[in-house]
C-alpha cells in the first residue's frame, strides 16, 4: 500500500518526465518550427533556451525529489 507521500512523489516524477520529453521534442523540432512560422534564427535560439531551461528545471526538481525520498 502506498502512502500519500509516495503518491505525491510519483506524481512529481511523472511531471518531471513529461517536462523532459517536451523539452527534448522542442529542441529537436526547433528548426522545423522556426521555418514553418517563417521566423528568424533568433526565435530558434529562443526555443533552444526554453528547452535548456526546462532541462535545468527538471534536473533541480529531480535532485530535490531524490533528496526527499532518500531519507525514507
Amino acid at each position: 500500500m502506498s502512502t500519500p507521500d509516495d503518491q505525491k512523489a510519483a506524481a512529481q516524477g511523472r511531471q518531471i518526465a513529461i517536462v523532459i520529453a517536451l523539452a527534448g521534442l522542442l529542441a529537436i523540432f526547433a528548426p522545423a518550427i522556426t521555418r514553418l512560422i517563417g521566423a528568424s534564427p533568433r526565435v530558434e535560439m529562443l526555443f533552444y533556451l526554453i528547452s535548456l531551461a526546462a532541462f535545468i528545471w527538471s534536473l533541480v526538481v529531480t535532485w530535490n525529489l531524490w533528496q526527499k525520498t532518500k531519507d525514507k
